[in-house]
C-alpha cells in the first residue's frame, strides 16, 4: 500500500503545476519585482499582486518558506498543547493560504477554515491550490482589509504569518487585539530579523496582557531575557528549493534556511518546554553545547557529555528550536 502524500509533497506538486504554460522569463521577473517590493512597506489596500501570473509567481516562490516556518512554529506549540485539535482556523492576512497548509500538517482533518487577505488574486489562487488539499477544500476565502477595521470571527486557533511587517503600529495592535479577542490560540509568524523578533515581542507583550499563556518557543510567559538591540530570538526551518528557486538566486543548492521569529499563546493551560535550544547546538568531541532559553527567566549555556548517556545521545540529535531535554526523558 502506498503511504499517504503529505500536505509538504501536494503544496509542491500543486505549486510546480502552477507555472506550466508560464515562460520562466517572465516568472522570474516577477519573482524579482516581487520581492523587492511586497514585503516592504506597501499598505494592506494597496495590493501589488496584480494579477494572476504575478500571483503565481510568488507562490511558487514564497509558499515552501512560509509553509516550512509556520508548520515549524506550529509543531512546537503541539508539543506544548498535546491533547488539543483545533476545530476551526482563521488565517489573517493568509494571502494564498500557506499557513492552512501547514495547519493540515501538524493537526490533520477537516475544520472550518477561512482566509482572510486584501489581495483578491492571491485569495482566488490559494482557493484553486486548495482543491488538491481534502482538508481545505471547503475553506471560505473572503477579501477583508487587515487593520483596525478587522474583524476576527470566534475560533479555535488564529495565525498571523508575515503580515506584521506590512502593517503601521496601530494596525498591528488591532490585529492583535481582534485575534486576542476572537480566539482560544493565537500564532504569530515574522521574518527571523531584528524587525521582525520586536515586532514578534510586541505582539507576545499584548497577548500576555490579553491574559494569554505563552506555550512556545518561550518556557514561560514572563519578560524575554535577551537584551534588545544585542540578539534576538530566532530559529530555522529547512525548505526544499524548486527549479524557480534555483533560477532567481542564481543558487545550485536543493534546499535553502527560512529565519524566523514567532509566538504561540493559549488562554487555556498549556505545558511549554523546560527550556529551549535557541541556537544551533554546537557538537564537539564527546561533548554537546547547548544554548537554552530556560523557565527560570534566563539564558544558559550547558554541556552535555558523554557521562550523561542517553542524554548525551539526545544531545547529539537536538536540532535549533527543540525543547529542552527531550520530552521523552522529561519525568
Amino acid at each position: 500500500m502506498n503511504a499517504p502524500v503529505s500536505p509538504a509533497e501536494t503544496l509542491r506538486g500543486a505549486l510546480a503545476a502552477l507555472l506550466d504554460g508560464l515562460p520562466p522569463k517572465q516568472a522570474a521577473q516577477a519573482v524579482e519585482r516581487l520581492i523587492a517590493n511586497y514585503r516592504g512597506a506597501t499598505p494592506t489596500d494597496a495590493p501589488i499582486l496584480r494579477d494572476r501570473a504575478d500571483v503565481a509567481a510568488y507562490a511558487a516562490y514564497r509558499m515552501p518558506a512560509t509553509f516550512e516556518a509556520v508548520r515549524s512554529a506550529l509543531a512546537a506549540f503541539a508539543e506544548a498543547v498535546p491533547e488539543w485539535v483545533p476545530g476551526s482556523h482563521v488565517d489573517v492576512g493568509g494571502g494564498t493560504g500557506a499557513a492552512t497548509w501547514a495547519v493540515t500538517d501538524v493537526w490533520p482533518g477537516e475544520r472550518g477554515v477561512t482566509v482572510l487577505d486584501w489581495a483578491e488574486p492571491a485569495l482566488a489562487l490559494g482557493k484553486e491550490l486548495a482543491a488538491a488539499n481534502p482538508d481545505l477544500r471547503d475553506a471560505s476565502w473572503r477579501r477583508s482589509r487587515i487593520g483596525a477595521a478587522l474583524t476576527v470571527e470566534s475560533t479555535d486557533l488564529v495565525t498571523v504569518s508575515y503580515v506584521l511587517n506590512e502593517l503601521t503600529e496601530a494596525d498591528r495592535t488591532a490585529l492583535v487585539d481582534a485575534a486576542a479577542s476572537a480566539a482560544q490560540a493565537v500564532v504569530i509568524v515574522e521574518a527571523g530579523t531584528p524587525a521582525g523578533y520586536a515586532r514578534v515581542i510586541e505582539a507576545r507583550d499584548r497577548l500576555i496582557g490579553a491574559g494569554f499563556q505563552v506555550a512556545a518557543p518561550c518556557p514561560h510567559s514572563a519578560a524575554c531575557p535577551i537584551v534588545p538591540g544585542q540578539d534576538w530570538c530566532h530559529f530555522s526551518a529547512r525548505v526544499s528549493r524548486s527549479s524557480l528557486h534555483r533560477r532567481v538566486k542564481g543558487g545550485s543548492l536543493p534546499y535553502e534556511d527560512e529565519k524566523f521569529s514567532y509566538v504561540a499563546a493559549t488562554r487555556f493551560p498549556v505545558t511549554p518546554a523546560p527550556s529551549r535550544v535557541v541556537r544551533r547546538p554546537q557538537i564537539r568531541k564527546g561533548q554537546v553545547l547547548l544554548d537554552l532559553c530556560e523557565s527560570e527567566e534566563q539564558l544558559r549555556r550547558t554541556t552535555v557529555t558523554k557521562r550523561h548517556g542517553e542524554l548525551y545521545k539526545a544531545a547529539r540529535d537536538a536540532d535549533w528550536g527543540d525543547s529542552w531535554p527531550p520530552r521523552a526523558a522529561q519525568p
